[in-house]
């Protein structure tokens, strides 16, 4: 499991740069990726989202008979994660980088506006969850499985799609899911 620890400290690094992104100073990168590192980063930013973590559960499914509900546990993790995120950047509102009233926090709505759903990263947070979940069933992979997480979580910085703040706040939330989850089902090597 991540460390209650880290995800204190990935919090409090969080406000932290939230902090930083108000003051004005600049924390977005705006880089254009082109051909194959573009085609490339792109598969890496969908680790943990709907089909990879799908895909994942299968596997472990398929594999994994000696605990039936490992699967479960998986996408329990990922998709709890997923919906925390959704509840989170619905009720808070913070725009996006490179657009109108950048970094600014409008506040509830009920409907889906991707331009104004910043905080916390889902795709942070589902990566993280899935990475979390999958190393406590298969510690030997456990370093592949946080490359991945981590990987997608900076990627989503490197492309302009979330402040730092976001990214940090993402991994925390997808790893106190997952820590929760992994604890309910049992969940261990």
């Amino acid at each position: 499991m991540m460390s209650w620890t880290v995800i204190g400290a990935l919090a409090i690094a969080c406000g932290t740069m939230m902090i930083v992104e108000r003051t004005g100073a600049r924390t977005t990168l705006s880089l254009d990726f082109k051909g194959d590192v573009k085609r490339e980063t792109r598969w890496l930013a969908q680790y943990g989202q709907l089909v990879c973590t799908t895909i994942a559960a299968l596997l472990v499914w398929q594999i994994d008979r000696a605990r039936p509900q490992a699967w479960l546990a998986l996408l329990t993790a990922v998709f709890g994660a997923s919906i925390a995120c959704m509840v989170i950047k619905r009720a808070l509102g913070r725009v996006r980088p490179a657009r109108e009233n950048a970094g600014k926090f409008l506040g509830f709505t009920w409907t889906h506006a991707n331009y104004r759903e910043s905080f916390p990263s889902s795709h942070s947070a589902c990566a993280v969850a899935l990475s979390v979940a999958l190393a406590q069933l298969y510690p030997p992979a456990a370093i592949t499985f946080w490359a991945l997480a981590l990987t997608c979580a900076a990627l989503r910085y490197v492309l302009d799609a979330h402040w730092p703040s976001d990214v940090l706040g993402g991994i925390a939330l997808g790893g106190a899911c997952a820590n929760l989850v992994c604890s309910a089902f049992n969940l261990g090597p």
